[in-house]
């Protein structure tokens, strides 16, 4: 009688741990939820030094997606893609010239594109660190965007949403924008460094 009660021990066991893989994966399948980019609450903005002071500007036309996991964040993804002929420094001459040649040549490269690769929490238990590939003008380099959590919760009439905020500086020259002008008093007419917010909002799907 013991014998029979050791197999049918063993047997259950047998199975055991697929089951347990099994619970972890549908658990972690269920954790993450997938969010697109309300690009009506969200922008997509930039600035660089012009001589002594700063060009502001904005890209008006984005999407993304966001794949959070609450419980670890760690594992979450956020992907962008950007219509790069959108842009938009308040100035149609200058739009014009950045959407050419010496800047984003937009009839060649259409779109800015950014994909996470790793994310990391930093000492602020809502901010991270996030890792990806920034591709602008066909050039890809690995870039990294600090991000804030805003929070997450369910707006009566506008479903459930979250808050982000992402920062980070990159240099244009890495990109191919190296297109500059030396001044009759030295010193270029544009810097070289480039700072990037991007305030989102996004809604579950």
């Amino acid at each position: 009688m013991l014998g029979k009660r050791v197999r049918w021990v063993e047997r259950r066991l047998v199975g055991f741990p697929i089951l347990v893989m099994l619970a972890l994966l549908t658990g972690n399948a269920q954790a993450a939820d997938t969010y697109e980019i309300d690009a009506v609450h969200s922008s997509a903005n930039f600035k660089v030094r012009h001589i002594f002071s700063h060009v502001t500007g904005s890209f008006t036309e984005f999407s993304g997606e966001l794949i959070y996991d609450a419980e670890k964040p760690e594992k979450s993804s956020i992907s962008l893609t950007i219509n790069a002929a959108s842009i938009d420094t308040k100035n149609e001459r200058r739009d014009g010239h950045l959407r050419g040649e010496d800047f984003f040549h937009v009839e060649a490269y259409p779109t800015i594109t950014f994909a996470s690769k790793e994310i990391v929490r930093d000492k602020d238990k809502e901010v991270f660190k996030v890792t990806g590939d920034l591709t602008i003008r066909g050039v890809t380099k690995s870039v990294v965007v600090d991000v804030e959590i805003l929070g997450f919760g369910e707006i009566a009439g506008m479903g459930y949403r979250g808050g982000l905020s992402a920062t980070t500086k990159i240099n244009r020259k890495d990109f191919g924008l190296k297109w500059n002008k030396i001044l009759e008093t030295g010193g270029a007419l544009i810097g070289d460094e480039v700072q990037i917010d991007f305030p989102l909002e996004v809604v579950r799907k």
